[in-house]
């Protein structure tokens, strides 16, 4: 019998912050399988061999306040986010009804992936250091935009415990890259018309898209692993997002009348269903889309740069910095760090990256300027170029 991934529970690092460990079936676990090939335990390892590898050259005492929450720097990012967006809101209704309110349109899609990054961060308890208060204000953020964040946690634990695997419920989105530059812009296209819309919100309202073609019920059973008390969350949850979309329609016509309901549809709900689409797909891809070697986060996660270019182009540097601004808000760029230790907030990431990389733990890692990753996940599908003929076959 081939042996499992062997799994340790982030709540049993020797440092720990304020919020209360999570139960059994509540936590992210942290992966430390080896790469593939590698032996299990092996009596020396160079930092940079495996999950494992990386995770041992940084002492208990160099984690310790990595793994500390800030209530004010969480806090500060919940109003630099509100803020933008404040300002976008007053900006378009100033605006009204001229095109220049397709600005706001798109600073408010922008703006709404920030709000999932917090919400995302809530669903790992991350946010503020008390369980209760980081539930309600993730629960409040992920309200607004249609998401339940206590489904999600339920949903993103399967991806952080079972990352590439078959039960990994984020596989479907970022799989098989690259499959094509034609699909890729197909599917971006489909994204800003709003017409994936739906399977966002579907797969954030509890249906991960996780193939069960033996009829095994796995996708089931995976939840068997899932705590009670997350599962009755999760539900209770779901019926104050679709509260929340009821009210806030109904609250914007009776405040603005029709005038009013108009504004809520284009400055709220169209950057919802058209500009964050494609963004929450470029990124997905971007963080694990056509990486080499899916046998260890420090190979299947990527970190995407957002400042100077590797390359030292200045035009990649650029692009590194449009990525920061459109694609990754609140260092989520640090994927790959992110998945070897999910108890560090996003604030702390930076630093936990200098610090893998001054010990050379990163230096065989997923770690790209964003122009090689997206050079990556445009090219040609594999089996499409290897069907191509030679030069030999067509003369």
């Amino acid at each position: 019998m081939k042996p499992r991934p062997v799994m340790k529970n982030v709540e049993q690092e020797p440092t720990m912050s304020r919020t209360a460990s999570p139960d059994f079936g509540e936590e992210f676990r942290d992966d430390l399988r080896p790469l593939p090939g590698a032996p299990a335990a092996p009596a020396t390892t160079r930092a940079g061999q495996g999950n494992a590898a990386a995770r041992r050259v940084l002492s208990a005492e160099e984690l310790s306040p990595l793994t500390q929450l800030s209530d004010a720097r969480s806090l500060a990012a919940v109003a630099l986010t509100v803020g933008v967006s404040s300002a976008a809101i007053a900006i378009g209704l100033a605006l009204w009804p001229s095109p220049w309110v397709l600005v706001s349109v798109l600073v408010l899609g922008v703006q709404h992936h920030a709000f999932f990054i917090l919400a995302h961060e809530a669903a790992h308890y991350r946010l503020l250091g008390h369980r209760g208060c980081n539930d309600v204000l993730g629960r409040a953020i992920g309200m607004a935009g249609g998401i339940s964040m206590c489904t999600y946690r339920v949903i993103h634990r399967l991806h952080h415990n079972h990352l590439y695997g078959p039960e990994d419920p984020d596989t479907a989105i970022h799989g098989g890259y690259p499959r094509g530059v034609a699909y890729l812009w197909n599917k971006l296209a489909q994204d800003v018309a709003g017409w994936n819309a739906w399977k966002t919100y579907a797969y954030f309202f509890g249906a991960p898209a996780i193939q069960d073609d033996d009829g095994s019920g796995r996708s089931q059973k995976l939840l068997n692993d899932t705590s009670a008390g997350l599962r009755h969350a999760a539900r209770i949850d779901r019926l104050w997002v679709i509260a929340a979309q009821l009210a806030l329609p109904l609250a914007c016509l009776a405040l603005g009348g029709w005038r009013g309901l108009a504004q809520y549809a284009v400055l709220w709900l169209l950057p919802l269903l058209t500009v964050l689409q494609p963004i929450l797909r470029l990124r997905a891809i971007c963080e694990h889309g056509a990486v080499t070697d899916l046998g260890s986060p420090l190979t299947a996660a990527r970190s995407n740069l957002t400042g100077r270019a590797r390359s030292g182009r200045l035009g990649d540097t650029l692009l590194n910095l449009a990525g920061r601004a459109l694609l990754f808000p609140h260092h989520v760029n640090h994927h790959l760090e992110h998945h070897l230790y999910p108890a560090v907030p996003h604030y702390h990431l930076p630093r936990l990256h200098r610090l893998l990389a001054d010990k050379g733990a990163l230096d065989r890692a997923e770690v790209r300027d964003l122009s090689d990753t997206l050079h990556r996940i445009f090219a040609p599908s594999p089996a499409r170029v290897a069907r191509r003929p030679s030069m030999t076959e067509t003369t």
